[in-house]
Parts: structure tokens; sequence; C-alpha cells
């Protein structure tokens, strides 16, 4: 009895951050291919279907061989119905720090993956808390440069760390890609990790 092969795993993302993410469960994709599309917020789209659109839009973008399944993510952070993406400049990165800043917000997480004629999608929200963060220690976060290119203007796993005293959900799904939940996606089209 003969197996078929796996598809070969293409990212759907140029982020690094979510090629550490695959190393961390042991798999390296066979090529990376960012989706060029129109990531505007929709009139009163909720940040849930704004998430979700995008992952599948990302997907759907992207032209694949048939032997070929892409992968592709969205993360949005959210304050209510606010959507917080990456911040234009450093005022509006100051902007959302100071929204969140001794609140709770929503990060949300869209995956997608698309193989032949099918596209699954999930999406994962995770609670962060953010303590208050004074003015002298918003300059100095600011100063670093860390906001630049990441949605809410911080990225949990760098200097923003100091202000996150605790998390509820996916600690991966903040960073830009839930593991859990896509080690499962991957593994129902046979793609499963192991060392690289």
């Amino acid at each position: 009895m003969t197996q078929n092969a796996p598809p070969r795993l293409i990212l759907g993302s140029a982020s690094p951050r979510r090629l550490e993410l695959l190393a961390q469960i042991g798999l390296r994709p066979d090529a990376l291919r960012p989706a060029d599309i129109d990531e505007t917020p929709l009139k009163a789209e909720s940040p849930r279907d704004y998430v979700r659109r995008m992952a599948l839009e990302k997907a759907a973008a992207i032209a694949l061989a048939d032997d070929e399944a892409v992968l592709t993510a969205d993360t949005t952070v959210t304050v209510g119905r606010r959507i917080l993406g990456k911040p234009a400049d450093r005022d509006e990165a100051a902007q959302f720090m100071r929204l969140m800043s001794g609140r709770r917000h929503k990060v949300l997480t869209a995956i997608a993956l698309r193989h032949g004629d099918r596209t699954r999608l999930r999406l994962v929200e995770t609670l962060v808390r953010m303590n208050p963060i004074s003015p002298a220690r918003l300059d100095a976060y600011l100063d670093v440069g860390d906001w630049q290119g990441k949605a809410g203007g911080y990225a949990i796993q760098g200097a923003a760390v100091a202000f996150i005293p605790w998390i509820q959900g996916s600690f991966s799904a903040v960073v830009g890609l839930p593991l859990a939940e896509t080690a499962q996606l991957l593994a129902a089209i046979g793609i499963n990790g192991g060392k690289t």
C-alpha cells in the first residue's frame, strides 16, 4: 500500500516571527509567498470578521501548484470594536499604547489553510492585560522602536513584555501564529512537525 506524500507547505507571509514559530513545532515551509492584498477594514466590520477575512483573502491570493498547501494568518489587536492595526508612526503607536494602558484588550489571530479546493479557517482569541504605563516609560518604549510594523504597536515577545502581567489564551497567537491550532490544521492534510 502506497501512501501519498504530504503537500509542500507554502507560508503566505514574510513575517520572520511566523517562520520562527513554525520552526518551534519542527516545520520549515518549502517556500515563502507573502500575499499582496488591501488590508483596510470595511466600514462597520467587526474585528473578528476583519481578521477572518484577511486570513482568507491572503490564502485566496496566492497561486498554488496541485501539490502545495498555503498557510496564511492575520493578527489584530482590538479594544472594544476598535481595530488597532500597525501604527503609521510614533504618534499613532503612542495613542494605541495609551489606549491599552491599565486595561485588557484582545488579540485575534485567524489562520487559513488552503489545499486543493478546500480552505480551513480557525480564529484564536487571547485576552491580554496591560499595566498602566507612565509617560516616561512610554517614551522609553517608543524610543526602542519595537512598535514598528506590529499590530497594536507592540510585540509581546519584545520590549512591551514589561507591561504585560498576564494573558489568557495562546501566547504564540499573540506573537502571530497559534501553534496548537496550526499543527492540528496541518496534520489534517498530512503535514506533521518533527525535528528540523
